[in-house]
């Protein structure tokens, strides 16, 4: 069974940085698309990064363009999501999301395996 543990989470002001972590374990996620979720109280899920460990090919969403990065690991079980400038509507419950599929960005594919999230908190 695909465990994720996310990390990283915390409280910071408004400018700071985060980075945020994902480790998958159980099973070996070679060829899933592993990637970060973010949900506020109020608001619809965001698809924000993701990588498919296939072919390394990754998609970032437009609103977090030129401040957020998605790396992995060179054993790829583990992602992160390095978070510069971060602005208070940044705050929220950030998870990582694990699919067998090939399906960053496809938001009609609802990954299977979700890890418990970790809250990230802005302070402006």
């Amino acid at each position: 069974q695909l465990q994720l543990v996310e990390s990283g989470g915390d409280s910071v002001q408004a400018g700071e940085s985060l980075r945020l972590s994902c480790l998958a374990s159980g099973i070996p996620v070679y060829d899933y698309s592993i990637g970060w979720f973010r949900e506020a109280p109020g608001k619809e899920r965001e698809e924000i990064s993701c990588i498919y460990m296939g072919d390394y090919s990754q998609y970032v969403a437009d609103f977090v363009k030129g401040r957020f990065t998605l790396s992995r690991n060179s054993a790829r079980n583990r992602i992160y999501l390095q978070m510069n400038n971060l602005k208070p509507e940044d705050t929220a419950t950030y998870y990582c999301a694990a699919d067998p599929r090939k399906r960053c960005g496809a938001s009609a594919k609802t990954p299977p395996f979700w890890g418990q999230g970790t809250q990230v908190t802005v302070s402006s």
